[in-house]
C-alpha cells in the first residue's frame, strides 16, 4: 500500500494586487496580464452619455454644444471630450461594454485620437476582427 501525503490544515494563496482610488471609490487592480474582466462602469456611462448627446445634437433638439452642456449641467469642454468616444471603432465600443476596456484609462481616451479605426485598434491593443 502506498502512503498518501497528509493534507495540510491551511492553504496559503497569494494574489498580487493593488488598491487604487477611482472616482472617489476604492478599486482592486490586478497586475497586467491577469484575467481582470470587471466592467469599467465609469467608461460605460461615458460611452452611453456620448451617444445620447450625439443623438440630441443630430436630432436638432439642441442648437449648440454650449446649450446642451448648460442643459446637462456640464462644461462644454467636458461634453466635447466625452463625445469623442463616439468616434471609436464599433468593436472597441463593444469590448468596453462587454467588460474588456482598453489598457489606458478614460482620461487618455478623452484625449484627441485618430479617427482611423485600424490605428485606434493598434494604439489601444485590440486586434482587428
Amino acid at each position: 500500500m502506498s502512503k498518501t501525503p497528509a493534507i495540510p490544515d491551511t492553504v496559503t494563496v497569494t494574489v498580487p494586487f493593488r488598491v487604487a482610488k477611482r472616482g472617489g471609490r476604492k478599486e482592486v487592480q490586478l497586475p497586467p496580464g491577469a484575467n481582470n474582466r470587471s466592467p469599467d462602469y465609469t467608461l460605460i456611462k461615458a460611452v452611453a452619455r456620448a451617444y445620447r448627446w450625439r443623438k440630441i445634437l443630430e436630432a436638432g433638439d439642441m442648437g449648440t454644444i454650449a446649450e446642451l452642456a448648460e442643459c446637462e449641467k456640464v462644461s462644454p469642454s467636458y461634453l466635447t471630450r466625452v463625445m469623442r468616444l463616439t468616434l471609436l471603432a464599433p468593436d472597441i465600443i463593444e469590448a468596453i461594454l462587454d467588460g474588456n476596456p482598453p489598457s489606458m484609462g478614460m482620461t487618455e481616451l478623452l484625449d484627441p485620437m485618430t479617427p482611423v479605426w485600424a490605428e485606434q485598434r493598434a494604439k489601444l491593443g485590440y486586434e482587428e476582427r
